[in-house]
């Protein structure tokens, strides 16, 4: 939107056309014009010389008049009409400048549609994130993803997970249900159930794995983990919309990315912290110095099954299978 002055009367010259002055210095060349008309058709006298000078006086009268009024004209413009559009040109750039703010505030940064495979732009972008935080934060299934992105990552960041249950059901049929969409009418009910089980086992490995790469990893176990996934880093907040219903299902969903500016930052922020340090989920830390054999109980504890050194191995070869497929599907550096 421009705040320049426009319309019909758009410069001086038809300004003063459209204005009682113009009439007038119209009627003074009129006249001017008729006299002198009239005098060159006259002989000599003194009625010839009385045309002569009021013609020519008018036409003097109306070229001062008409040069002062353009010059009056000019002023009273730069007087009136210029300060009018330096405080328009004022009231857009604040109302452009709160709009920008509003926008920062409460819509997303990055927007990115459902796929079928890793998006490496969305990954790339994350991973930037990832690179600049102190505190990664994730409330997710199974924490594959973040156990992943830790070890690919460069630098150090402390971690908070919250997971699923996965001795509840009522913990894993949110995720199942999605995945039970995807697949359609043969999809298996029971069998996308034992699969996300052994995912939470992979995920738990997998975080164990990762130990090296954080200061301390803090774990939550709820048994009714909302169905979106959020991602927190310092600066920015991404969240995966399984909840997201419409429109072609696909593996990975609709997610959107929130600047640290936002509201729904520090909306979702203070939920996971008040999820992560509630008394309702079972808490437990894992360091770089924590051994085996206390995460191997761990593992009993949050599973309800035992898990062998065998066991310990095969998991952990599939959550390297896993994290060497996403990094290159998501083309990162495995």
């Amino acid at each position: 939107m421009s705040a320049e002055a426009g319309g019909i009367r758009s410069n001086l010259i038809q300004e003063l056309f459209w204005t009682r002055t113009g009439l007038l210095l119209l009627i003074l060349i009129v006249t001017s014009g008729a006299s002198l008309a009239i005098s060159s058709q006259m002989d000599s006298g003194a009625a010839r010389n009385f045309l002569t000078a009021v013609g020519t006086g008018t036409l003097i009268s109306a070229v001062v008049s008409f040069t002062q009024t353009l010059i009056t004209s000019k002023a009273a413009q730069k007087a009136l009409l210029a300060p009018v559009i330096e405080e328009s040109r004022k009231a857009l750039n604040e109302l452009t400048q709160e709009y920008r703010a509003l926008d920062r505030e409460f819509f997303p940064s990055h927007v990115f549609e459902p796929t079928a495979k890793p998006d490496p732009v969305f990954n790339q972008l994350m991973m930037q994130d990832l690179e600049r935080t102190r505190l990664y934060c994730f409330r997710g299934f199974a924490g594959r993803y973040a156990a992943g992105r830790v070890l690919l990552s460069q630098t150090e960041c402390e971690l908070r997970a919250v997971l699923a249950d996965p001795r509840d059901d009522n913990a894993i049929s949110g995720r199942a249900r999605y995945l039970l969409r995807n697949e359609g009418a043969d999809g298996d009910y029971d069998e996308i159930q034992k699969k996300l089980k052994e995912q939470i086992g992979i995920g738990l490995v997998g975080l164990y794995a990762a130990r090296s790469r954080c200061s301390r990893i803090d774990v939550t176990i709820i048994s009714d983990p909302p169905l979106d996934r959020l991602e927190l880093f310092d600066d920015s907040a991404w969240l995966t919309l399984y909840s997201n219903t419409a429109g072609v299902l696909r593996p990975y969903p609709r997610t959107l990315r929130f600047t640290e500016s936002s509201f729904l930052y520090a909306m979702e922020r203070a939920e996971f912290l008040r999820i992560s340090n509630s008394k309702a989920g079972y808490h437990f830390v894992i360091t770089p110095g924590t051994s085996r054999d206390d995460f191997l109980a761990l593992f009993e504890k949050i599973t309800g099954e035992t898990l062998t050194n065998d066991g310990y191995v095969e998991l952990l070869e599939k959550f390297h299978a896993f994290r060497r497929e996403f990094s290159a599907s998501a083309q990162l550096r495995s």
